[in-house]
């Protein structure tokens, strides 16, 4: 796939005990770098918006909305996300066409 595109990757916990009953000094640390890496990301133009469902059961998840030229570029970023790579969250990655938006509408 080539061009410049939009593309989404979910996230769930690997550890589900992690959103019931808390998390590891790990995975603390882990998350706050993804957080971190979501945050430059932002400031970089490519993330358009990523947080997580408020739920603690098992279909709980987050989601990362952000701009990527290839597919392979997508992955990319997608595995270089810290909690990612360290096995904290695992991801499934998704092209993605936003259709409408109402930056307004956010509250």
């Amino acid at each position: 796939m080539r061009g410049f595109g939009q593309f989404l990757y979910r996230i769930q916990p690997v550890r589900h005990d992690m959103l019931a009953n808390g998390s590891t000094e790990i995975e603390s640390r882990i998350v706050s770098e993804h957080f971190d890496y979501l945050k430059l990301l932002t400031n970089d133009g490519v993330v358009i918006l990523a947080g997580p469902t408020q739920n603690t059961d098992n279909s709980s998840f987050g989601i990362v909305l952000f701009n990527a030229e290839t597919v392979e570029a997508a992955r990319e970023i997608m595995m270089n996300d810290p909690a990612v790579k360290n096995k904290v969250f695992r991801a499934d990655l998704f092209p993605y066409k936003m259709a409408l938006f109402g930056p307004d509408n956010i509250k």
